[in-house]
C-alpha cells in the first residue's frame, strides 16, 4: 500500500490541463479562465459624480455660498460646456462631471428656488467624485487560471470583455459495478440495492466543473464490464466505483488490464477507501474506487477534485485543509490514514459516533472529513484537528 500523498503524486502525473475553448460572457459563469483577461477600457472612462447634486466649483463651496444653475448631467447625457464662478450644473449619480467642476453637494444640502442654489448645510470634506480608472485603467489585467464567480462575470462586463477563453470541461464517465444495483426508480429484488455513488460523484464532479456521465451498470461478468468501458470511449477519465478488491466477483481489474490499463498504484493506507485503484488506459485516465458509498464519496473528495482541478489548469495540489477544536474527546487512530465524518458549528467540530463507511445518511450530515494521520494518539476536547471542508 501507498500513502495518500503518494497516491496524489502518481495521480497528478496520470493528469495534464486539457484545451480551451472560446464561450460567451454570459455563458462563463463557473468556468475556469485559461488565458488572461485584460481590460479594453478605464472604468469609469470619466470622472463621475458620486451623489445626485449640483456640480460647483469647490473653493467656492461654504454654507450660505449661491449659485445660478446652467444645465444638467446626467448618466449618459453630459453637460458639455463649462462651469465657471458662481455657477452650477444639476448633477446625477453616475453623470460625467463636467470642466470646471470639482464638487459636488448633495442635494439635501443645498435649498433651490427656480434656477438659484443656496448651501444652507455644511456640506463636508467629501467632493462626491469619483476619478477617471477609480476602479481599473486600460491594460487592468484579471489572471488564469481562475474559477468565474458572478462578481468576475461582472467585472469581465465592466472590462468590454464579450467572450472568455476558459479550459475545457474533463469528461468523466462514471461506471458502477455490480449485480446487486439497479438504478433510482427502478424496483429492486429481494437481493438489490439502489445505485447511490454514482449520482453522488457525478454531483461532485460537475460541481467541480467537470461533465460527468452516468453509464449504464456493468454486470459482475467481464463481457458486461467491457461494454461499461467501450462505452466510455471519448473520456478524459474513466471512473469506475465498485469491482476492484480482490474477492470473486471483483473483475474490474482483470477486465481493464486486458484492455490495456498501465496500472499505476493498487491500494492506498487509508480508511475508508483502501481498495483503490489508479492507471492510464489509452488517451484516459482510469480510477477504480471503492463500492463501499461514504468510501467512494471520501475518495472523490480527497483524489478526483484535485485531479479535476489540474486537469482545469490550476497548479496540482491536494485540497486545501483547515483546522478546528474538538467538540468532545475522540480515541487514538490506528495504522491508517483516518477521514472521519463530523460537522463544523459554531468554530468547533463534532466527530459522529458512527463511522461505518454505508452510511450516507452520517456522511449526509457531515460538512467536514476529519484528517486523522496514521497511529494518532487520543485527543481530548478543545484540542486542534485538520479537516476538509466537503
Amino acid at each position: 500500500m501507498i500513502t495518500v500523498n503518494e497516491a496524489l503524486e502518481q495521480l497528478f502525473a496520470l493528469v495534464r490541463p486539457l484545451g480551451t475553448e472560446d464561450v460567451p460572457l454570459a455563458q462563463a459563469l463557473g468556468r475556469v479562465m485559461a488565458v488572461d483577461a485584460v481590460a479594453k477600457r478605464t472604468q469609469p472612462p470619466f470622472a463621475a459624480s458620486a451623489m445626485d447634486g449640483y456640480g460647483v466649483r469647490a473653493d467656492e463651496v461654504a454654507v450660505g455660498a449661491k449659485f445660478k444653475i446652467i444645465g444638467e448631467s446626467a448618466a449618459g447625457h453630459g453637460f458639455e460646456g463649462s462651469v465657471g464662478p458662481g455657477q452650477a450644473v444639476r448633477i446625477f449619480t453616475g453623470a460625467p462631471v463636467p470642466e470646471g467642476v470639482d464638487f459636488v453637494v448633495i442635494q439635501e444640502d443645498v435649498d433651490r428656488f427656480v434656477d438659484t442654489i443656496t448651501i444652507d448645510q455644511d456640506p463636508g470634506q467629501n467632493a462626491n467624485i469619483r476619478p477617471a480608472g477609480n476602479d481599473f485603467s486600460e491594460g487592468f489585467t484579471l489572471s488564469a487560471p481562475r474559477l468565474l464567480a458572478p462578481n468576475d462575470i461582472a467585472l469581465l462586463a465592466s472590462m468590454n470583455i464579450p467572450t472568455v477563453t476558459v479550459a475545457r470541461k474533463p469528461d468523466i464517465a462514471l461506471i458502477s459495478t455490480g449485480d446487486e444495483l439497479v438504478m433510482p426508480g427502478d424496483t429492486p429484488g429481494p437481493d438489490q440495492i439502489i445505485v447511490s455513488n454514482t449520482f453522488g460523484l457525478k454531483a461532485l464532479f460537475d460541481q467541480a466543473g467537470a461533465t460527468a456521465r452516468i453509464l449504464p451498470i456493468a454486470k459482475d461478468n467481464p463481457a458486461s464490464i467491457e461494454m461499461a468501458f467501450d462505452l466510455a470511449q471519448g473520456a478524459d477519465l474513466v471512473v469506475t466505483i465498485g469491482g476492484a478488491s480482490v474477492g470473486d466477483h471483483d473483475l474490474v481489474g482483470a477486465v481493464a488490464h486486458q484492455l490495456g490499463l498501465q496500472q499505476s498504484f493498487y491500494k492506498v493506507k487509508m480508511r475508508p477507501g483502501k481498495p483503490l485503484m489508479a492507471g492510464r488506459m489509452g488517451d484516459a485516465v482510469m480510477v477504480g474506487l471503492p463500492g463501499n458509498p461514504v468510501s467512494a464519496m471520501v475518495c472523490g473528495h480527497v483524489f478526483v477534485l484535485p485531479m479535476i482541478r489540474a486537469m482545469l489548469g490550476f497548479a496540482p495540489g491536494s485540497r486545501e485543509r483547515l483546522s478546528a477544536p474538538l467538540a468532545a474527546d475522540i480515541p487514538a487512530n490506528g495504522p491508517r490514514e483516518h477521514y472521519m465524518r463530523g460537522r463544523v458549528e459554531n468554530g468547533r467540530i463534532t466527530v459522529f459516533n458512527r463511522q461505518d463507511s454505508s452510511l450516507l445518511s452520517v456522511m449526509s450530515e457531515a460538512n467536514a472529513l476529519i484528517v486523522r494521520p496514521p497511529e494518532d494518539g487520543p485527543r481530548k476536547v478543545g484540542d486542534c484537528v485538520d479537516y476538509l471542508p466537503i
